[in-house]
Parts: C-alpha cells; sequence; structure tokens
C-alpha cells in the first residue's frame, strides 16, 4: 500500500492545529517542535492546504496558519487530495486494460486490493479531525 509522509504529516499537523481549538494562528515552528515534522517540510505542505483553502495564513508577529472551518467540517480525504496524495493498494490504475504486473491480464489477487483501496478511502472520507481529536484524547484516560 502507498500512503507517502506528506499526507500523514498534513494529517498530523492540522490535527494538532485542531487540538488546541484556538482562533489564534498557529506558528509551523511550534507544530514541527511538537510533533518532530521539519519545519521546511511543513512549509511546503501548508503551501498545498492554503492553496486548497484548508488553512489561511496571517502574517505579523504573531502570525502562523489558521484551519479556514471547523475540524469538524474538514474530512481526512479532502487533506490527502489537498497534498496530492492518493491511498493505492495497486500499482495499474482502475481504468486501465493492463495489469499491474504489465501484463495484459490483472494480476489474481487485483480484486483484493482494488476492494481494500476502496474501503480505506471510504474510511477517510468518513473521518474529520475533530474525531481524530476526541479518539486521541480519550486514549489518554
Amino acid at each position: 500500500m502507498k500512503l507517502s509522509s506528506r499526507g500523514r504529516y498534513a494529517v498530523m499537523a492540522l490535527a494538532d492545529m485542531a487540538a488546541f481549538k484556538t482562533q489564534k494562528p498557529v506558528s509551523l515552528r511550534d507544530i514541527s517542535l511538537r510533533q518532530g515534522i521539519s519545519l521546511l517540510y511543513l512549509e511546503q505542505i501548508f503551501l498545498k492546504l492554503k492553496k486548497n483553502y484548508i488553512v489561511n495564513s496571517v502574517r505579523g508577529i504573531n502570525g502562523g496558519y489558521i484551519l479556514t472551518k471547523d475540524p469538524s467540517k474538514i474530512k481526512l480525504a479532502e487533506i490527502f487530495k489537498a497534498v496530492d496524495e492518493k491511498v493505492k493498494t495497486v500499482r495499474c490504475k482502475r481504468e486501465s486494460k493492463k495489469g499491474c504486473n504489465g501484463k495484459s491480464a490483472k494480476c489474481i489477487t487485483h480484486n483484493l486490493w482494488d476492494e481494500l483501496e476502496i474501503y480505506i478511502n471510504n474510511f477517510f472520507e468518513k473521518k474529520n479531525l475533530s474525531e481524530l481529536i476526541k479518539e486521541q484524547q480519550e486514549n489518554r484516560i
């Protein structure tokens, strides 16, 4: 299964922002320190998140980023899409006539992996940031 760190880190960073329930901008430096994500990598991720209207930037000494909407309205699938991330369980494209092994027929387990990909993507479509935070806080207790 393919899911790069970009998607995972984007979710981690936004969950970090959502956990503080603040209307004040959050600096990428603070997120970087709390989550152990490279500041340079966060800057690249947040450019994409801003371009896709998931966050807004605020300039100035107390600047940083704020979520554009309530965490309950931000689906994990929306975050993955914003950072050009897709969950893939097979190498071939669904609409392709060729299989993932480069031959004309699909591999014997293709339908299994294809079904798993659909299941995972549906899971991320149903899950939102506030649920993620709630689950994390409940596990701390």
